[in-house]
């Protein structure tokens, strides 16, 4: 098992930190400021890292905007060399963004765990084993990144560093936008007089179910509703119905839906007639 640092105390840093200690890594956590971190966790804080010289692999689990920056302050130290692997969890930068760290010789790459890490941080750990690691960078880096990935149940995937932007863009989408379709289906059912509780009721088996769908027979296949079935009257009324807002995501998402349905061209046509009114 690797000694592993951490540098950043926030969900992604403190969930990877503790799923990598109950795998039997020893981790090692530093901050800006003290504060609580869940036990077996230690944090040190203040200025850099004590203990660099400890750790074979060093994670910087920091936002993307202050990956180099981090990169640049630790290479100032001095103590990262030839034995360490650096790598950042950045979903969208490539190890670029290590550069700072080029002439350590250290491996530089990423791990990004392609799952959600909200809290509680105990349900953020959890979700981990079953889900996809986007690795990247030199090889050996990436080798390490796989190893660290497999040790807490993740799947290793190499991305390319060209590939990134789409590749986190697609995470988003997913998860992200998930959640905000949620959240306009909630005012929506809270608009047509359901309590915020019975809305969140109604739509998390409903969503959960899609997304079973989904996992079970690809996208296309699991496509129901009115675009599906090429129900112009439907869609007319939903449109008539929604505040303005919701309508442009409606006609927007709807086409989008087209692409997925399996209409014959005089339904899809009638459709995105409907959707242009």
């Amino acid at each position: 098992m690797s000694s592993v640092g951490i540098v950043g105390p926030g969900r992604a840093g403190i969930a990877l930190g503790l799923a990598l200690s109950r795998a039997g890594h020893s981790v090692f956590l530093h901050g800006r400021q003290a504060r609580e971190v869940p036990a077996p966790l230690t944090l040190t804080s203040g200025g850099e890292p004590p203990w660099l010289a400890e750790v074979e692999v060093l994670l910087l689990a920091v936002p993307d905007d202050a990956v180099t920056p981090v990169a640049r302050r630790i290479a100032a130290v001095g103590t990262i060399g030839k034995r360490h692997t650096v790598l950042h969890l950045s979903g969208v930068l490539g190890d670029e963004a290590l550069a700072p760290l080029a002439a350590s010789g250290a491996a530089l790459g990423s791990l990004h765990p392609y799952q959600t890490l909200a809290h509680p941080v105990e349900a953020a750990v959890e979700r981990l084993p079953g889900a996809v690691a986007g690795v990247g960078g030199s090889d050996e880096a990436v080798a390490v990144a796989s190893e660290l990935a497999r040790s807490v149940g993740l799947t290793p995937v190499s991305v390319a560093a060209e590939q990134k932007v789409l590749y986190h863009a697609a995470a988003v989408f997913a998860s992200n936008y998930l959640v905000v379709l949620e959240g306009v289906a909630e005012r929506l059912l809270v608009e047509a007089g359901m309590s915020t509780a019975d809305a969140r009721k109604a739509l998390a088996p409903l969503m959960a179910a899609a997304l079973d769908n989904v996992r079970s027979v690809g996208p296309e296949e699991a496509l129901t509703g009115p675009v599906a079935r090429g129900d112009v009257e439907t869609i007319g009324r939903h449109l008539a119905a929604l505040p303005p807002e919701a309508a442009v995501l409606y006609r927007e998402l709807a086409r989008a839906a087209l692409d997925l349905a399996e209409l014959a061209p005089e339904r899809r046509a009638a459709v995105e007639r409907a959707l242009e009114s």
